[in-house]
């Protein structure tokens, strides 16, 4: 059975500074660090009959890729695409905040 959702990750290259987008069905917290996301289980269209010339040399380029894992800084943009959703869900995110309450009433 395959997944409804995946992730659509624009990222830039940190070899040629090219802006690439890659298509991947898990994107989880990297073991390399909090400024890491690790990519795996890449989606390339091979049933079409026209051949997109960019998405065959990244095909080429991941074929022996288990994971790839981008800095945050790279990272463009990620966009979860299906209808299943769950959203992104980080063990190691430290972006969530506390709200203290004003103690002087205000």
């Amino acid at each position: 059975m395959e997944k409804e959702t995946f992730y659509i990750i624009t990222y830039k290259s940190a070899t040629d500074g090219e802006v690439l987008t890659l298509k991947a069905t898990t994107v989880f917290d990297s073991p390399l660090g909090l400024s890491f996301i690790a990519i795996s289980d890449f989606i390339f269209n091979t049933d079409s009959l026209i051949v997109n010339s960019a998405e065959e040399d990244q095909r080429k380029k991941f074929e022996s890729v288990n994971t790839i894992h981008l800095s945050i800084y790279t990272i463009i943009s990620i966009e979860e695409v299906g209808k299943d959703h769950q959203g992104l869900n980080f063990k190691n995110d430290k972006s969530n905040l506390v709200v203290l309450s004003n103690d002087k009433g205000e």
